[in-house]
């Protein structure tokens, strides 16, 4: 009926203008052209049908009208077709391009909305919870805000898939194998896009579509999931770290309470042991018992000045007093004081050069290179032979403590470091508390230098520490 009505239109336009013309002499010429613009008006407004129609009808109607309704001829027939002809080619351009024109229009309005969504997906995943895993979250704003059938995201460091709308089968396995083959397409008949999410070039997850969306529009929508999951894992990991700093920090308030708590106590214990002592008169058994109170309190004292010590190094309130320190002295030093300890093991030190010095602060390095042979004391094959050992190596001085024992696992490494760790293969060995090796790596820290550890079973286990060498011995070097 609307085809009818558009013809009607255009043919009651080119029959008027039939009829002005052979009643107004002179207006032959115009009229050709007025019927020449209707064509054209009829293709730009209603398309190519409708327009040849009313072509033919301008022909026909300067055909058939006086005064054409004398005899036929010829020429008359050549100038019809070759005015029908004309208007007819002039109908198929027009037509041409207004499709054209209406097709660019439909797919810039298109585009605008789909450039709309992605605006609105992209500010919304920035105000998404983080506390809360996205997978979940976008999978519902995709389905909401493109309008979708059905969205199904597969988060691969999670190894979980969400989903939204309406899937007739489990989107599992297709999410899936979009990951792990990587498969990145667009099929038109089921209206299923499929994209492989990365970060990068690393493939990270990967999304799948139904519904009626361009693969530019899917592309960008697996770039914004992309995002969001890196935005996620970096805000997790920022507030674990930020969980774990206060942690320790709590943690050193509380060892340095607890320190400075028991020092008074710990005096008055060691001071009226002492007084027993000085007193005399004490049976065998008195003595012995007092003895081993004053042995126990120092093992009580040490204890807490390590504590002490662990609080003010993790709160940075340790002033390093930094002086050239003799390698061969230092080790002795420590050595007097492990004086019990090593009574009944077999100690080696093997210097490269007497005269080797390193650039310290003396009491920290004392604890450092204590710690490291009170572990080999505690930890040793009975009868076996440690071995202190330091040497310059370019522009550091590396001090060794060897001893045979359990082999520490590869895993175990660097962890034996921090605090509070302690390796399941040596934790049954001997009793301790896992802050002497936290210790001794934050005081090599403190003077720019770092500890490790290697393990073998044929080899033995060697803890490691490298301090920078003197100014002087490094420019000598």
């Amino acid at each position: 009926m609307q085809f009818l009505l558009q013809c009607c239109f255009g043919m009651a336009a080119v029959l008027a203008i039939a009829v002005v013309a052979r009643l107004v002499h002179g207006f032959l010429v115009a009229s050709v052209l007025l019927c020449f613009l209707v064509v054209v008006a009829v293709a730009g407004w209603y398309g190519l049908k409708q327009s040849i129609i009313v072509s033919a009808t301008a022909v026909a109607a300067d055909l058939v009208l006086p005064p054409r309704s004398g005899p036929f001829s010829p020429a008359i027939a050549i100038e019809s077709l070759f005015i029908l002809t004309a208007f007819t080619l002039t109908a198929y351009l027009v037509s041409r391009l207004s499709s054209r024109a209406e097709q660019n229009m439909a797919t810039a309005n298109t585009v605008s909305a789909q450039m709309q969504d992605l605006y609105e997906f992209a500010r919304r995943t920035l105000q998404l919870n983080l506390h809360m895993e996205p997978g979940a979250q976008l999978a519902d704003l995709v389905h909401e805000i493109f309008d979708l059938e059905a969205v199904a995201v597969f988060d691969a460091d999670l190894h979980d898939i969400y989903q939204a709308g309406y899937w007739q089968d489990d989107p599992q396995e297709l999410t899936q194998n979009v990951y792990y083959f990587e498969t990145s397409d667009d099929d038109p008949k089921t209206g299923i896009g499929r994209r492989v999410v990365r970060l990068g070039s690393v493939p990270i997850g990967s999304l799948v579509v139904r519904g009626n969306t361009s693969p530019l529009t899917n592309s960008a929508i697996a770039s914004l999931i992309a995002i969001t999951f890196d935005r996620y894992r970096a805000f997790a990991n920022e507030s674990r770290i930020e969980t774990e700093r206060r942690t320790e920090q709590l943690r050193s308030t509380v060892l340095d309470s607890l320190a400075h708590a028991y020092k008074t106590p710990l005096t008055a214990i060691r001071a009226a042991s002492s007084g027993l002592n000085e007193m005399g008169h004490l049976t065998s058994a008195q003595a012995e018992l007092v003895s081993l109170i004053d042995e126990q309190a120092a093992v009580l004292s040490d204890l807490t000045a390590r504590l002490l010590m662990t609080a003010r190094l993790d709160a940075g309130e340790v002033a390093i007093h930094a002086v050239e320190v003799g390698v061969a002295a230092l080790i002795d030093e420590v050595i007097a004081g492990l004086g019990e300890r090593l009574a009944s093991m077999k100690v080696v030190i093997d210097l490269a050069d007497d005269r080797l010095v390193v650039c310290c602060d003396r009491q920290l390095m004392n604890m450092l290179l204590t710690q490291y042979i009170d572990n080999a004391c505690k930890y040793s094959t009975y009868g076996s032979t440690i071995t202190i050992r330091a040497a310059q190596v370019q522009h550091e001085v590396i001090f060794s403590v060897h001893s045979f024992g359990p082999v520490i696992p590869v895993a175990d490494r660097e962890r034996i470091f921090e605090r509070y760790y302690r390796s399941s293969t040596l934790s049954s060995q001997a009793s301790g508390t896992g802050i002497g090796l936290s210790v001794a790596k934050r005081v090599a820290m403190i003077h720019d230098g770092h500890v490790w550890v290697t393990s073998d079973e044929e080899e033995g286990t060697t803890f490691h520490a490298a301090i920078p060498a003197p100014l002087q011995k490094r420019k000598s070097s």
